[in-house]
């Protein structure tokens, strides 16, 4: 039996449950701030409970951290060298306000290296899946990053954080970006904005101010399906930070780089 493989098909089965959550309570949940701006409901926790328990029903000696933990949970209950990393709702305030874009995103990492990711859209039924070694694939199918190699010809997507400040490097780099890019879009899920380059929708996407359960699957679909990822000053990936620059192409990663280094980052 190929483990990678059974540990892909708990993965999607999570996320596909998580996300039945989402939609079953959509328009009618009470909002809450964690902080300025930044939003939770009660989806987010039903969405991660229901998660955790599916995971849990199937490797029970495994660990999971995910957004909606309690301060400190993250730190304090990993027992196991196999983690869970869970955003159950990514894009919580297109939810808020019912635009029909948000995901939930789980990954699997054993010492720091990722083995399987799925992020799943519930709206539009999308579930984007990998497997380490295995390839990336949309509900079964297999997908590829497009293969743009210029800045000039790519569709980048953009995050910035629950508060932007002037000085905010999401925001240098945006301006950095804007007079480089065919064109850019800030779709408010960076799990989607990392699926959409592995599907060959976006060619590029990076932030500067995401954490490891917004980005983890995506860094896995993104390498499976040939594109590049790293920090966004070009150093390795680092699951635990979180923050990515993203591309479908090596060169076009390079000159993403560059990007970034005029625009001091």
């Amino acid at each position: 039996m190929n483990v990678t493989l059974s540990y892909l098909e708990i993965c999607e089965k999570a996320v596909r449950a998580g996300g039945k959550v989402l939609l079953e309570k959509w328009g009618r949940v009470a909002v809450h701030e964690k902080g300025r701006a930044d939003l939770v409901t009660e989806a987010d926790l039903v969405s991660q409970e229901t998660v955790r328990r599916t995971i849990f029903d199937a490797f029970p000696d495994h660990d999971l951290v995910g957004e909606e933990d309690p301060p400190g949970r993250q730190e304090s209950t990993i027992r196991s060298e196999y983690r869970w990393i869970v955003d159950p709702l990514d894009g919580t305030t297109n939810y808020v306000h019912r635009v029909p874009h948000f995901s939930v995103s789980l990954a699997l990492e054993r010492r720091g290296e990722l083995l399987a990711g799925a992020i799943y859209d519930p709206v539009a039924d999308e579930c984007f899946t990998a497997g380490r070694g295995e390839g990336s694939r949309l509900n079964g199918n297999p997908i590829r990053t497009s293969g743009v190699a210029r800045l000039s010809d790519a569709l980048a997507a953009i995050g910035f954080p629950a508060v932007v400040r002037p000085d905010s490097p999401d925001l240098r780099a945006f301006f950095e970006a804007v007079t480089a890019c065919q064109a850019i879009r800030r779709t408010g899920s960076a799990a989607l904005n990392l699926a959409y380059v592995a599907a060959g929708r976006f060619d590029a996407c990076w932030s500067f101010s995401t954490k490891a359960w917004d980005a983890a699957a995506g860094a896995l679909l993104i390498r499976e399906a040939g594109g590049a990822v790293t920090d966004p000053r070009g150093t390795p990936f680092v699951l635990d930070c979180g923050h990515f620059l993203a591309s479908a192409t090596p060169p076009l990663h390079r000159e993403l780089l560059a990007l970034m280094a005029r625009a001091g980052l």
